[in-house]
């Protein structure tokens, strides 16, 4: 799995489906690489996973940014939130076994999806916040954003960040449904800002791996898995004006429920 081809063509793949639902495209590429290098350290596949998000997450955000669709005010605001958080989870990676670390994330994965897949509300919400933000324009813009709470968003972009950090996602998974669902974001808005929320966080912690020496066990892979997530967010970003917003959330639902669930089996098949 470390040819380069194969490394850029995952980081592809990655970029495009994690820019278009807003989530970094960590909860793809440290589940599967979880799957691939079952012999390495949590703290290396979340050093790794975490500058792959930022690459993406800043390319994505450049071609959301052209787009009117970041409202910079709210990103900036829930990134400097979410910063003490992504540090202490940098830290605390390290302490965590990989069977203890594997079982963690499956289970956070199929917790989300089960969020998004089974609940209606979840979805009607979406749904009504897509149409709002639609409704004056077609391209759904940071300007259609309703008022929201700025120390309950504060306060979840904390827990976000240490969550993201320490598990090597990003945290767009949680993101998008909470700024769309208890903020009452706009869908489109939300994967936007979360974009640019995520490449702050991620780049936060990838200072902390770089500066305590794990990063470097992993850049080989960082190097080409970050100029295949670059060129996939550009398409990913494109692909969004042609998405519905509910249909992007099931997508969303359906990935974590795949990728929980053959984490898992990995787990217990040991």
């Amino acid at each position: 799995m470390d040819h380069v081809g194969w490394l850029i063509l995952l980081g592809f793949a990655v970029g495009a489906y994690g820019t278009l639902i807003g989530a970094g495209g960590g909860f793809v590429l440290m589940p599967l690489m979880l799957l691939l290098y079952p012999n390495e350290p949590p703290e290396v596949l979340t050093a790794i996973s975490l500058v792959v998000v930022f690459f993406n997450a800043a390319s994505g955000s450049a071609a959301y940014a052209r787009m009117g669709r970041i409202d910079f005010r709210a990103g900036l605001l829930f990134a400097a939130a979410g910063i003490p958080g992504a540090v202490a989870g940098a830290f605390c990676t390290e302490i965590i076994p990989r069977r203890a670390f594997d079982v963690t994330f499956g289970v956070l994965m199929i917790a989300a999806a089960l969020a998004l897949l089974l609940s209606r509300t979840v979805i009607e919400s979406t749904a009504a916040s897509h149409q709002a933000g639609h409704t004056a324009d077609p391209a759904g813009t940071a300007a259609q954003r309703a008022p929201y709470n700025a120390r309950l968003g504060a306060g979840i972009s904390f827990g976000i960040g240490y969550l993201s950090s320490l598990l090597g996602i990003g945290g767009g998974i949680m993101h998008v449904p909470l700024l769309v669902r208890v903020l009452k974001f706009p869908v489109h808005v939300a994967t936007a800002t979360s974009h640019f929320i995520l490449a702050i966080l991620a780049l936060t912690a990838t200072v902390v791996h770089a500066a305590d020496g794990t990063l470097a066990h992993g850049l080989w892979r960082t190097t080409f898995l970050s100029i295949g997530v670059v060129a996939g967010a550009q398409v990913g970003a494109a692909l969004s004006n042609r998405v519905h917003g509910t249909w992007i959330l099931r997508g969303l639902g359906l990935a974590l429920a795949i990728v929980g669930a053959r984490l898992l089996l990995a787990v217990w098949g040991h």
